[in-house]
């Protein structure tokens, strides 16, 4: 080795240990990290209303009837044609009758909210006649895969003024975004201007009860789950309106492709949007890239950017910092810089929804944003240009 290349790795090595040392002496010292503690919520009276399930494709089943469990909603049956799945879902909620028809469900008058996980191209037809029949209802997303059916459910929803909801879990059912939400209602960061989100998907994803290890045929098939932004993309277009507070907005850009799985002719891995509303700005990648080497199903980060700050929300890991876990919100403002742990943060969508059903009400979200993250994501799936990267 020559005495110079020797000299440039000393000179390396000394640089590396004195810029981690000035971290550690200084920013260690300004960033002040908090566990945030669950506020007590309201104690929840059982059996505030009956609800059932149609239809299991998708085990993300299992968080939308947890969230409508700690609402106070009792569930009282299940319909689906899959004996494994049945079989599987009856184990973790022993209290569900198994139904003989979908209609044994619809015509009884006690139940007042169905939901479903369905295959995504059956779920706006379901609704309907979910609708239909007097009750409300709450789908796995993407709830509405066209923008034909959209026109369908809109019609459906005027006319029986039933709740038809989508569970957008990305942020609903994490906690770290649901703190995000409360600080920038409180103005922690001033007045939002820009969302960015990022949301890798793991293709083989065994991850705990929302994971499927082995996809089924409808996964690959564009016409069946509506293309990755109808799909994926759903949960980051609610996100963009919710922290902007846009009540118009437009897509400036659309690109999807399939980059990496030439055998799957009708499959999408990977697409990205811009957006423009009157409330700011947005951008939304969506794929299906996280490694395996990953520790999760993916690395899904929201950036929320305001006049006074940002914050940067991890939502299922941290590789960075090398904490456990997910549920980690960072935040810089004009007063500090601030990591908050956010695991003990209560999650009120499903209590929210419950109430709704109850009172006729849109606290968990309204009927107008729930369509609207929706006809941006069926938009921009069908306007987008397909990326092809030469090789």
């Amino acid at each position: 080795m020559s005495q110079s290349n020797s000299n440039r790795r000393k000179f390396l090595k000394n640089a590396s240990l004195l810029s981690g040392a000035y971290l550690l002496s200084g920013l260690q010292n300004k960033v002040r990290s908090e566990t945030v503690m669950p506020v007590q919520p309201q104690p929840i009276i059982a059996n505030r209303i009956k609800f059932a399930v149609i239809n299991i494709d998708h085990p993300h089943i299992y968080g939308m009837t947890d969230a409508i469990k700690r609402g106070g909603g009792e569930l009282v049956a299940l319909f689906t044609t899959q004996a494994d799945q049945a079989a599987a879902f009856l184990k973790t909620y022993p209290e569900a009758k198994m139904a003989k028809s979908e209609n044994e469900i619809l015509e009884d008058p006690a139940i007042q909210l169905v939901l479903s996980s369905g295959i995504p191209d059956e779920r706006a037809p379901l609704g309907i006649r979910v609708m239909e029949h007097g009750k409300d209802y709450l789908t796995d997303k993407p709830g509405i895969i066209t923008l034909d059916q959209l026109a369908a459910v809109k019609k459906m929803q005027h006319k029986t003024k039933r709740i038809y909801s989508i569970m957008y879990s990305e942020r609903f059912e994490n906690k770290a975004t649901e703190k995000a939400s409360k600080l920038v209602k409180e103005g922690a960061i001033g007045q939002v201007i820009q969302t960015v989100n990022l949301a890798p998907h793991r293709i083989n994803n065994g991850v705990g009860k929302t994971g499927l290890a082995v996809r089924p045929d409808w996964f690959w098939d564009k016409k069946r789950f509506g293309g990755i932004l109808t799909d994926i993309g759903s949960h980051q277009f609610d996100q963009y309106l919710h922290f902007t507070g846009s009540t118009e907005a437009q897509v400036l850009m659309s690109q999807t492709g399939n980059v990496h799985h030439p055998d799957k002719p009708l499959f999408e891995d990977f697409g990205d949007v811009m957006l423009s509303g009157n409330g700011g700005t947005g951008y939304i990648r969506v794929d299906w890239f996280t490694p395996d080497g990953l520790d999760t199903w993916g690395d899904g980060r929201l950036t929320i950017l305001g006049t006074d700050g940002f914050i940067e929300v991890r939502k299922n890991t941290d590789i960075a910092s090398g904490l456990k876990g997910g549920n980690h919100l960072y935040m810089a403002n004009k007063k500090e810089m601030v990591h908050i742990d956010c695991n003990n943060e209560i999650l009120p969508f499903g209590p929210m929804l419950v109430d709704d059903v109850l009172n006729r009400t849109e606290t968990a979200m309204s009927q107008k944003h729930c369509f609207l993250a929706t006809e941006l994501a069926l938009k921009a799936q069908k306007n987008a240009k397909t990326l092809s990267l030469k090789k």
